[in-house]
């Protein structure tokens, strides 16, 4: 199993929500679409899992609105996806996480994000972690540096690979769900962040 996380997931559901960059060139990653529609083509094909995690998920549906449900419907649709739960078993990894981090001084590990955004971050990691997956599918530093302090492989967009032409095609989600108002990965970030997890006095 591999997990997506939410800026995945934004790409899927809404393609121009906007496109992140390749961090070898410095530019607009190309071929977005046929990118992901081809991974979930071959994990479809090969009966392997994609997993979401519920808080990549409330990400993307921080904005949604009425469509939300519609959102889980669809992905529900699709036996490559498997949405998954944060359980005890997270909830004891994300606190093993934070303990360790506060320990080696470094207790945001490696993330410039306010408290509340790599709580969400450590969250979606420990999720992937004790679901044994070998890598998260992401375009969020933050959670990059994070899952890189535990040792967990992160894949970016611009690293899976453009189809042969003749295999290039649209993504599951076409046509897309209709949504008033769809938001972008900064909308999205900005209202996450604004949310008061909890009264710690670094958020």
């Amino acid at each position: 199993m591999v997990v997506f996380d939410a800026t995945m997931m934004m790409l899927l559901i809404y393609p121009d929500s906007g496109v992140p960059l390749d961090y070898n060139t410095g530019l607009p990653v190309t071929s977005v679409s046929e990118r992901i529609a081809y991974f979930i083509e071959k994990h479809e094909k090969t009966k392997a899992k994609i997993g979401i995690p519920t808080p990549a998920l409330s990400e993307i549906l921080v904005r949604a609105g009425a469509a939300a449900v519609q959102i889980v419907e669809k992905i529900k649709e699709f036996s490559v996806f498997e949405i998954l739960p944060f359980d005890e078993l997270s909830a004891i990894e994300v606190a093993l996480m934070t303990r360790n981090a506060i320990e080696s001084g470094a207790k945001k590990s490696g993330s410039d994000a306010i408290w509340s955004k790599v709580k969400y971050d450590r969250q979606i990691i420990a999720t992937a972690r004790v679901r044994q997956a070998t890598a998260i599918y992401s375009d969020d530093k933050n959670l990059r540096n994070t899952a890189a302090s535990i040792g967990m492989t992160v894949i970016s967009l611009c690293e899976l690979p453009v189809p042969p032409e003749k295999l290039q095609g649209e993504l599951p989600f076409y046509p897309q769900i209709e949504v008033t108002g769809t938001p972008s990965l900064e909308e999205i970030e900005k209202a996450r962040d604004n949310e008061v997890i909890s009264p710690d006095p670094e958020q």
